[in-house]
């Protein structure tokens, strides 16, 4: 297995690419490249069929049944990765069930549709383009965790691949169809919404649409042709890019909502209907507060970058709801609120794992949608500002994203989790308090007398930190925990410049 092979060159057809750190924590991701791209490629085609023998092979050892749903997201080199990944599968003696052009939610929801427990999405999410990668699961609703993940790196890069005879190829049809029928089953609006659907040009504009105007929506479309190009924005629902873009057409048209779509359909962003965007966390909270009443002690899991609203907020009290704060990523959350048996998962990225009876515990940028259009189906006389300004008053940031290397970060995050550690040991203020709580389930998080606190940790799937800060007494004073962050970061010279206000 090589990790240097050059483009344009015989060993680049012919051998097997695989860079190492494209394995991250709970999925895979690689820079493919593209026409006109300066940057090396992290992965070739053979090295795709390498990883699709070894998935293969895992699945083998793991006692999996022999087959696996396989779908792919709309950029130019999907098509071509995703085939490349089939026949490593099927090498390995799989039977590939292939759904075509899909989102993620809709490969998760055909391991129900089809009966089968192994699904392969090559998707690179909201990456840019020249990205790639690819979601795994091979017990539903669950996808892969370190364990799996540190298993599959090792039988690829270790080339312990076993091909075995078996394998198959089965193109499965009106998995979509069926898809957007789950979705809307049993939804009918009472209330006349007017809903921007923003795609970003992405996946998600072959259904989104459709899925809220069956739900009974009034839709207005933005960016919804799909053009793998990305020409507006890249479709990312944390972007302020695009979400200022929704905002501008939410206030051109008096939408009631705007909601945007990431590029393998996901996760979901809102714009209420002032234009103001709604961070997820705080939508996750709306939810929280809408479910519990009308789920009885509800327990619901958020990661560490949410805000803290949820551990005091007065009507998850008033309705016996529980929260828990737990590692960030999707494929964490996910199975973490699955084994607590939780009513819902919520992720400040915009993932929500709706459970059963809402959801199958996947995270479906669409049910998303759903269960907030229903939301405010259900509170006829107010508006999604209305809901929002209900909340406890708190101040927080944008996920913020410097740069630093796969090979760089982890080392970089354990000095400052150290370095925050010492500070609270000897007793030392930053921005002007003591720090009160420490936790590291995930980076940092240290908590300041008053209840301000700051996040640093690592990215799982890009070369970059993850900063989040928030107040709960004023904008100045959450600035001044980041200006305290900054401050730290400065220290770090892997750590790309980082000139971003809040």
């Amino acid at each position: 297995m090589r990790s240097d092979l050059k483009p344009n060159t015989w060993e680049f057809e012919t051998e097997a690419l695989v860079k190492p750190t494209g394995f991250r924590e709970y999925d895979a991701r690689w820079w493919f490249g593209h026409p006109g791209s300066e940057k090396a490629p992290e992965i070739n085609l053979n090295g795709i069929q390498a990883l699709g023998l070894g998935l293969g092979t895992l699945m083998h050892e793991r006692g999996k049944s022999p087959h696996i749903v396989v779908g792919h997201d709309f950029r130019g080199y999907s098509l071509s990765v995703k085939q490349a990944l089939e026949v490593g599968l099927m090498q390995a003696g799989i039977t590939v069930h292939d759904i075509g052009l899909a989102l993620s939610p809709m490969a998760y929801f055909a391991q129900f549709h089809l009966d089968i427990d192994s699904v392969a999405m090559v998707t690179a999410s909201h990456n840019s383009n020249g990205w790639t990668g690819v979601k795994m699961g091979i017990q539903r609703p669950l996808t892969f965790g370190p364990d799996e993940m540190s298993r599959l790196k090792q039988i690829v890069l270790g080339e312990e691949g076993v091909a075995r005879a078996g394998g198959g190829y089965v193109r499965e049809s009106g998995v979509a169809e069926a898809f957007k029928a789950d979705v809307t089953d049993g939804v009918t609006l009472k209330r006349k919404l007017k809903v921007v659907a923003a795609c970003g040009n992405g996946t998600a504009g072959a259904f989104a649409p459709d899925v809220l105007r069956a739900m009974g929506a009034e839709v207005i479309e933005m960016d919804c042709e799909l053009d793998h190009s990305f020409p507006h924005y890249n479709p990312n629902p944390e972007d302020m890019k695009m979400l200022h873009a929704m905002s501008a057409r939410v206030k051109e048209t008096g939408a009631d909502i705007g909601l945007a779509f990431d590029g393998d359909g996901d996760r979901c962003g809102v714009v209420d209907n002032t234009g103001e965007e709604i961070f997820a966390d705080k939508v996750g909270l709306m939810l929280a507060r809408d479910l519990s009443a009308e789920h009885a002690s509800a327990t619901f899991v958020v990661d560490v970058k949410s805000t803290g609203l949820y551990a005091i907020d007065p009507v998850l009290m008033a309705n016996g709801a529980k929260t828990e704060y737990w590692k960030t990523g999707h494929s964490y959350i996910k199975r973490h609120a699955n084994e607590l048996g939780a009513l819902a998962g919520f992720e400040k990225s915009g993932h929500y794992f709706l459970q059963p009876p809402i959801g199958r515990g996947y995270d479906d940028a669409l049910v998303s949608a759903r269960c907030i259009l229903e939301m405010l189906d259900r509170n006829p006389d107010k508006s999604m500002a209305d809901l929002k300004n209900d909340l406890p008053v708190s101040y927080g940031s944008p996920t913020m994203s410097p740069s630093c290397s796969d090979e760089e970060k982890y080392a970089v995050i354990d000095r400052i989790v150290a370095e925050f550690e010492r500070r609270e040991a000897d007793g030392e203020a930053v921005a002007g308090r003591k720090i009160v709580d420490v936790n590291t389930v995930n980076g940092v998080r240290f908590t300041l007398e008053g209840g301000a606190w700051g996040l640093v940790r690592a990215s799982s799937n890009t070369p970059n930190l993850v900063i989040v800060v928030e107040s709960p007494d004023s904008q100045d004073d959450m600035r001044a925990v980041f200006t305290a962050i900054k401050e730290e970061l400065a220290k770090h010279p892997e750590i790309g410049s980082f000139d971003q206000e809040v």
